[in-house]
């Protein structure tokens, strides 16, 4: 058991600290968010003032008592389960969201001169006494960039929960709500075991009041009330069957759904309803590219594209992205494809082509960086409908259980990019996905790097320029991070 004259009691708060403000030392405060704490107990007190004098002359706050003003608790050289022990008598409300760290990140960041980005060694990492399996309480980054997963998702039963609630608010435009569902289901998904108490999810981040309310229903009569009130409600089944069709976004189903239409047909039907040429071709092969694409069809698709890439420039490889190139190692990699996309008149799909909707390049170097981050990068790209014989893929095509039309293929959706060759690293990295790992990796690099990322290249705000990348690994290196296999980005 930890003493309480092991490591220091926490003195009386006050309504101040003491010499916890830079300017008192004559040094400007420059990291005003992190709030230092430096455990005197293995450090000893004169060790101990020299680094909080040292850590204010470059700039940092440092706190001479332990209080929830603190961020960041340094320690050195105790043990993890005394330290948090001990942590936890003190009560503080932020206990979950507080990082303790290692001495080692404190020397770090001295030796730079600024917080450097904290990595899974400098956290020191709790584990629940009362924890009948004695699984250590994972130290999880903020930031989606940061953490690995897998195909195996290990706590799925919270994660469709969350991306129910996610998608419910995403219809009703709480972008708030909607990405912090996102951002705790992106978390759930890089535990390397399943959460069986709340308890244990203490210290993950990004997971609120909300979030915690539905895994702890779920935990207590397996399953969410609230989801499936969800499910069963019936503007959310109207508006998940309308945005199934291709070309309909949240705003158009929500109109048509206030408008009074319930079913795909009420849509068709409806005079006051005009159907763009997308849209069209979506009610047409709805059936079809509503239904997931098998990894099968997916090479058959890629061999297709391929020939018809190859048509345009006899160096040009294909690379297959999103979930296939992120669950599969076994797609096309290698050259560039050139800076154009297979028009509707390429040779190489003519007969197989049901619908395109081609859209040239307007990329421009003079207009990036941009102010801020756009859905749909600039570069010449196809949106594409294809029909898929059986006789193109092994074990022939997908069909519904029940379905004898006698067809012999099947329409499947395609997206085709083309980035020019030095922007191919930047595209490649960005079409990959997940959607919450690109989006925390854009955070990550505007926030603790200073830098712009899009599909269009990596912008450095403090050296004003472009930084080169030939490959995905070229892109972490310059944001300081561990490069993360396609395979480890199901966030």
């Amino acid at each position: 058991m930890l003493h309480a004259t092991m490591l220091p009691p926490m003195r009386k708060r006050q309504r101040r600290t003491e010499g916890t403000e830079g300017p008192r030392y004559g040094v400007e405060v420059k990291f005003p968010d992190v709030r230092l704490y430096l455990v005197e107990k293995k450090m000893g007190a004169t060790r101990r003032g020299f680094l909080a004098q040292l850590a204010r002359a470059k700039g940092f706050l440092v706190e001479d008592v332990l209080s929830e003003r603190v961020t960041h608790v340094v320690s050195e050289q105790n043990q993890a389960q005394e330290l948090w022990q001990w942590l936890r008598r003190q009560a503080l409300n932020n206990l979950p969201t507080l990082h303790v760290l290692d001495i080692g990140w404190f020397t770090d960041s001295m030796r730079e001169g600024r917080p450097v980005t904290l990595e899974a060694r400098h956290h020191i990492q709790d584990i629940l006494p009362e924890a009948s399996t004695h699984l250590p309480v994972v130290v999880l980054s903020r930031y989606a960039c940061q953490r690995r997963t897998s195909t195996e998702n290990h706590n799925e039963i919270f994660t469709d929960a969350f991306e129910v609630m996610a998608e419910s608010y995403e219809f009703s435009q709480c972008d708030g709500q909607c990405l912090a569902f996102r951002r705790a289901a992106s978390v759930l998904k890089s535990v390397p075991w399943p959460v069986e108490r709340l308890g244990a999810a203490t210290r993950l981040p990004c997971l609120g009041e909300h979030t915690r309310a539905v895994m702890e229903e779920i935990l207590q009569c397996g399953r969410s009330f609230e989801v499936e009130k969800i499910l069963c409600n019936d503007r959310y089944q109207r508006l998940k069957l309308f945005t199934s069709v291709f070309g309909v976004g949240p705003k158009t189903a929500e109109k048509w759904h206030r408008g009074g239409l319930r079913t795909l047909n009420d849509a068709l039907e409806d005079p006051g309803v005009e159907l763009n040429s997308m849209q069209k071709a979506g009610f047409r092969h709805h059936g079809d590219i509503s239904r997931a694409v098998s990894r099968a069809e997916a090479l058959a698709l890629g061999e297709i594209l391929h020939q018809a890439a190859l048509g345009i420039s006899a160096h040009a490889v294909l690379v297959l992205t999103g979930g296939f190139r992120r669950y599969d190692r076994s797609w096309f990699s290698g050259s560039r494809l050139g800076d154009q996309a297979p028009s509707p008149g390429s040779d190489g799909l003519k007969g197989i082509l049901l619908y395109c909707d081609h859209h040239p390049s307007t990329f421009d170097i003079n207009n990036l960086p941009g102010v801020s981050f756009e859905a749909m990068d600039h570069f010449a790209k196809s949106f594409l409908i294809l029909r898929l014989e059986d006789r193109q893929v092994e074990g022939g095509v997908q069909r519904p259980e029940g379905q004898h039309d006698g067809r012999s293929w099947r329409a499947v959706r395609v997206d085709v990019v083309a980035p020019p060759m030095e922007r191919y690293a930047f595209t490649l990295l960005g079409w990959t996905g997940s959607r919450q790992f690109e989006r925390d990796l854009r955070r990550f690099a505007r926030k603790e790097k200073r830098m712009l990322l899009d599909n269009h290249g990596l912008w450095d705000k403090t050296k004003k320029e472009f930084l080169p990348a030939e490959r995905e690994e070229d892109i972490f290196a310059h944001l300081g991070l561990e490069y993360l296999e396609p395979q480890l980005r199901n966030a």
